[in-house]
């Protein structure tokens, strides 16, 4: 495990996004996701919490997507909640704001208002199923979400129920890299022009963009409109998992023909007396085959077998066993920081890189420092 540098910048090498000041009204999932990128990335992102507990509990100085932010206490239902909130807009390049729509409007802290504050606002908002449509109003999660979007169908194996990618494909994929990429982009519209604008970020129409390469596929008559069936998504037995004799599991995508033939010859098997594999009737041959001899040995034995290889064959390893990964652990990849294993900030800059300057924020714990710094003594009014 590396250590990432955690001891404050000098502000030549703060981040790409050095100078840019971010409002964040906390919520949960992927508007924190998109805010910790930018924070990570240099931001100066001011986390507005709400009084009381969290909604989701737990220990908020272990919640790594809250790395790098300040955060403040106001109550947006108090009479002067709004008035600070627009305050800080004021003073910002960014706000994000993740509640279903219409309640920003009903608290006072809509994109009329906080444009009218500071007309080159950039007004990132994020929900699952966007600002309009029939289900604009309505509740939900990320599995609800990618299941709209088509995306949830093609996961898993055929004849089976769909699998549930946890909430990366959807809440962070679909939705805060979305976020971020038009916020991002607005910002550099904003600041050519002087005029701010609203990025609707909505989890659904990321996951469907996310599937761009399957809809030309469906149309060339590549893909099929099935889960388990295809080349990409465990249909093909030399892009697929197996277990070996110890419970574990090899993960192998061997697509290529130079790949796919490293890959046999390692697996011992003799490619000229194996089934074409361009033919899918062969397929279930071919992963009999393969998952017999992936039985054979342990996770440790095949990943001495394949590692430093083209054959393009990984174990499959868990959270913690991938923070020790060598190859990670050359990379940083993951870092221990304040306490905590986490990922070290992605992706990379070769002038201005990416750091761990501040642990997660407790819910109002810069208050003063944030007034002074922002020139908001509103925020040093009870607002709690």
């Amino acid at each position: 495990m590396s250590r990432h540098p955690t001891d404050p910048p000098g502000r030549d090498v703060a981040g790409p996004l050095d100078g840019v000041r971010v409002v964040e009204l906390a919520g949960i999932g992927p508007g924190p996701f998109a805010a910790m990128l930018l924070a990570d990335l240099g931001a100066d992102v001011v986390r507005v919490d709400r009084p009381g507990p969290s909604p989701l509990g737990g220990d908020p100085a272990r919640d790594v997507t809250n790395r790098n932010k300040r955060s403040v206490l106001v109550d947006l239902k108090s009479p002067g909640g709004p008035d600070t909130v627009r305050a800080l807009a004021s003073r910002a390049d960014v706000l994000l704001e993740g509640y279903r729509p219409g309640v920003a409007e009903r608290l006072g802290v809509g994109p009329e208002e906080c444009l009218a504050a500071n007309p080159a606002l950039v007004y990132g908002r994020m929900t699952g199923w966007g600002q309009q449509g029939p289900l604009a109003p309505r509740a939900g999660h990320d599995i609800g979400y990618i299941a709209t979007a088509g995306a949830l169908s093609m996961i898993g194996a055929p004849g089976g129920p769909p699998a549930v990618p946890v909430n990366l494909l959807g809440d962070y994929a679909g939705g805060s890299l979305y976020l971020t990429t038009g916020v991002l982009a607005a910002l550099l519209t904003a600041r050519a022009t002087g005029r701010g604008q609203v990025v609707d970020a909505a989890i659904v129409d990321g996951t469907a963009h996310l599937t761009a390469m399957f809809w030309g596929m469906l149309a060339e008559g590549t893909w099929q409109d099935t889960r388990g069936r295809n080349l990409l998504d465990g249909g093909c037995p030399h892009y697929a998992v197996y277990e070996t004799s110890d419970g574990g599991w090899m993960a192998v995508g061997a697509l290529e023909p130079q790949f796919y033939a490293a890959f046999t010859a390692l697996l011992g098997l003799d490619a000229g007396e194996l089934p074409d594999r361009a033919d899918p009737r062969n397929w279930p041959a071919l992963r009999t085959l393969f998952a017999t001899r992936f039985k054979t040995a342990t996770r440790a034995r095949w990943t001495d077998v394949f590692e430093g290889t083209d054959a393009c064959v990984a174990p499959v390893l868990s959270l913690r066993e991938a923070a020790g990964h060598p190859h990670l652990t050359g990379r940083g990849t993951y870092t221990e920081a304040y306490g905590v294993t986490q990922p070290a900030p992605a992706p990379r800059f070769s002038g201005t890189p990416g750091t761990l300057r501040r642990p997660p924020a407790v819910p109002g714990a810069h208050t003063p420092e944030v007034a002074r710094d922002w020139g908001v003594p509103e925020l040093l009014k009870d607002h709690r």
